[in-house]
């Protein structure tokens, strides 16, 4: 693929993708920014994988350990780093969102913690983007956010307090872990119907079953390593549920 014009003076230097496709008509106008890790060993391993016609997966942009910020597909192509997810009920993630990948060997591999450089890097970009393209401040999210089942990155070390603070996110200060009733896998009823509802509600995919069973708790986990990262155990505790109450009230008071 030939170089193409960056689409920020953020960008350090292009290294052009050929995985990437037009994005669907029905979701032409990215409305979402998916944060990833690379989970490899290095950064060049990471880019070359991204590069790779035969790995068929791809971002719109890598952030360096050092800051540095590297654009491998044009912002108004589809790039291929969602996967199968699903986010307010669409699961075509790649065509309405913009994919940044972070160069962090991940869970498998140590999992350091992010260099400040790299962060500030991060939201600079996150900005420049909800800028241009128009997008809501709370629309930046985790992959393991829009598919818990399967991915956990960024991870609970990934600040989304200071993104949330420089413009780039949503936050709230998470309620004390406490003791008291937890629902948990296993756990059946009206109060785990509720909970999904609400979890549902803010946007995971998550079916209304009653049922407290694994794929509820994937997404409780996926939520906790974002939103609640002081503990991330995928049981419902009383912090976890009024997080994410004050959430959903925050979110509605940036939509009025």
């Amino acid at each position: 693929m030939p170089i193409f014009k960056p689409d920020t003076k953020l960008v350090k230097r292009v290294a052009p993708s050929p995985n990437h496709d037009p994005r669907k008509s029905r979701a032409a106008r990215p409305d979402m920014i998916v944060l990833h890790y690379t989970g490899m060993k290095s950064a060049q391993a990471a880019l070359e994988r991204l590069c790779d016609p035969a790995a068929k997966v791809s971002s719109h942009y890598v952030v360096l350990e050092d800051g540095a910020i590297v654009q491998l597909v044009p912002e108004q192509r589809r790039a291929w780093h969602a996967g199968v997810s699903s986010w307010e009920g669409g699961t075509d993630n790649n065509s309405r969102s913009i994919g940044i990948e972070i160069v962090n060997p991940g869970h498998d591999f140590g999992y350091p913690s992010f260099p400040q450089k790299q962060i500030d890097a991060v939201i600079a970009l996150c900005r420049d983007i909800l800028r241009r393209r128009r997008i809501r401040m709370d629309r930046v999210f985790a992959h393991s956010d829009i598919a818990p089942a399967r991915k956990q990155d960024p991870g609970e070390k990934f600040p989304w307090r200071r993104l949330a603070a420089a413009g780039a996110g949503l936050w709230v200060k998470p309620v004390p872990i406490r003791a008291g009733d937890v629902l948990k896998t296993g756990s059946r009823g009206a109060a785990v119907r509720d909970l999904q509802k609400t979890i549902k509600a803010f946007g995971y995919g998550i079916a209304v079953t009653g049922r407290y069973d694994a794929a509820t708790r994937d997404v409780v986990t996926a939520f906790q390593r974002h939103f609640r990262p002081a503990r991330v155990d995928g049981t419902a505790d009383v912090s976890t549920v009024r997080t994410l109450d004050a959430l959903l009230t925050a979110r509605k008071a940036l939509k009025s």
